[in-house]
């Protein structure tokens, strides 16, 4: 393959910008934020789980007061109505007045047993709603912070790709003085390496940092001004400048 001299140069300025590209893609890739946001979201997600199952357990324990209360409430109304009755004296069987007296002792205790039970259970339901704003709280703070670290990441991603268009914006009038064969050789070389071009200096390809053997070297010395040569070490395009030591 053949090309002028300065176009095969040109090469040399296509792949410095291509490796900024290169750079840029890399750190929108690898930004610390990037791994900060997914131990967050992690973090956000067990936090979340653990506020539902907090609020789970402080629902089931307020249903659960509340059937205490119920059930404390219809032991008591059961123990008034069978106080009036003792109390209005038409009970006047000895048989009956001791078996009603003896059924409101009952219930007296049945509804000291149950207030004991309400109160066990509001000691919990105050600790599982004290559990719940805190794991709330741990949520939320979270949940801020890992806004903050997204925002961060949000502006150096605009920051990135604005610099990133910048250099795109260029490609096209360094690409216009290339030869469509010469380029596309480039564009291969590239996606097979990474690096499509590269300088050729004091005898050393810079691409892969090889040092040329004398046999190379008299190759690309005996070689026209325009013949495009290549790396025998890393086969890249080996540009040939002032700076080549030929």
């Amino acid at each position: 393959m053949k090309a002028a001299p300065e176009a095969q140069k040109r090469l040399l300025d296509l792949a410095e910008l291509d490796a900024g590209l290169d750079r840029l893609r890399h750190r929108r890739r690898t930004l610390p934020e990037l791994a900060e946001i997914d131990d967050l979201s992690k973090n956000l997600a067990r936090a979340a789980t653990e506020a539902i199952a907090a609020e789970t357990e402080a629902g089931d324990l307020a249903r659960e007061q509340t059937k205490a209360e119920a059930d404390v409430d219809a032991v008591r109304l059961r123990a008034d109505r069978d106080q009036k009755r003792l109390d209005s004296g038409q009970v006047t069987s000895p048989k009956d007045l001791a078996s009603l007296q003896s059924e409101i002792a009952s219930l007296q205790r049945r509804q000291g047993d149950l207030e004991e039970v309400v109160l066990e259970i509001m000691e919990r339901r105050e600790a599982a709603d004290a559990r719940v704003e805190t794991v709330k709280g741990r949520r939320d703070e979270v949940a801020a912070t890992l806004a903050v670290a997204e925002g961060r990441r949000d502006a150096a991603f605009a920051e990135i790709d604005k610099e990133a268009a910048e250099l795109q914006g260029r490609r096209p009038a360094i690409t216009a003085d290339i030869p469509d064969d010469l380029l596309a050789l480039y564009g291969k070389l590239r996606e097979q390496s990474g690096v499509g071009a590269a300088m050729l200096h004091g005898g050393r390809c810079l691409g892969c940092r090889t040092s040329l053997s004398i046999a190379d070297l008299n190759r690309i010395r005996a070689a026209a001004h325009d013949e495009v040569v290549r790396c025998e070490e890393c086969r890249r395009i080996l540009v040939r400048t002032a700076e080549s030591g030929l």
